[in-house]
């Protein structure tokens, strides 16, 4: 099979949580992203996505890395850390060698990987100053394994636009469809293509910060389940699999989607 093959690994960021569509299906900046480079070659493209929500970066590595790789990708993205960092004892040095090792075995496989920091929730977020500073750091240890090995690194994190209410869905802790359009704006660019100009036009307020009423009942729907599942380790990935485990053909980007 010859032309461009792309495979996606890491958590809900990748897997496109928060962009669901009228059928219940999830898209998310991976997958337009395929479609872009489709649109930039003008002819379809071979693409698969294995990334499990609530994966930390152990599991991305050793449930998916190897996976992906078997399927001979010619690219390879990857995001990870971000559900590390929730937890209280997050381990960057270990987030840190488990990147390095992601690179170094796309490289010996003649893929070329592409590096993303996630989005930058913080704001909007309980114990956002802590989850600042464990991104930052994350995403400065990101650029600088990634740069260092020729690899791509596509900073999302540094995006102060992204890290507005209205780009984020209602449990403030996952894109939009309007976010993760911007994102897969900022990867095309990354990697030399095009994306339509409204993906990376600023966004007019459309609503007010969030009351106490509003602030509550976020707590009650998002917070409080969260705790749950950290109390009893479970994860909101227990028992998903991967969304798109074989490849799959995408055409170029069509005029809705562009929207």
């Amino acid at each position: 099979m010859g032309g461009m093959r792309l495979v996606t690994i890491g958590d809900s960021f990748s897997e496109g949580v928060g962009d669901e569509q009228a059928d219940g299906t999830l898209r998310g900046w991976a997958d337009l992203v395929a479609s872009g480079l489709a649109a930039a070659r003008d002819a379809p493209i071979e693409y698969a996505n294995l990334a499990i929500r609530g994966n930390l970066m152990t599991a991305i590595v050793a449930e998916q890395l190897e996976p992906a790789l078997a399927l001979k990708p010619t690219v390879l993205t990857l995001n990870g850390g971000g559900n590390d960092i929730l937890r209280p004892r997050a381990d960057l040095d270990r987030i840190g060698v488990l990147t390095a090792h992601v690179i170094t075995r796309c490289l010996a496989s003649g893929v070329h990987p592409v590096v993303l920091s996630a989005a930058n929730p913080t704001p909007n977020l309980p114990m956002g100053r802590r989850m600042q500073r464990l991104g930052d750091q994350l995403t400065s240890l990101a650029g600088q394994l990634t740069t260092s090995r020729g690899a791509t690194f596509v900073n999302v994190w540094a995006d102060t636009e992204l890290t507005r209410p209205e780009y984020w869905h209602h449990d403030r802790l996952h894109l939009n469809a309007t976010g993760h359009r911007r994102v897969a704006g900022h990867v095309l660019n990354a990697l030399g293509a095009s994306c339509p100009e409204l993906w990376m036009s600023p966004l007019e307020a459309s609503a007010p910060p969030p009351g106490l009423r509003d602030n509550v009942a976020y707590y009650g729907q998002y917070v409080l389940p969260w705790i749950r599942r950290r109390l009893t380790r479970r994860s909101s990935g227990d028992g998903r699999v991967a969304k798109y485990a074989q490849w799959r053909p995408v055409e170029p980007l069509a005029d809705d989607v562009c929207r």
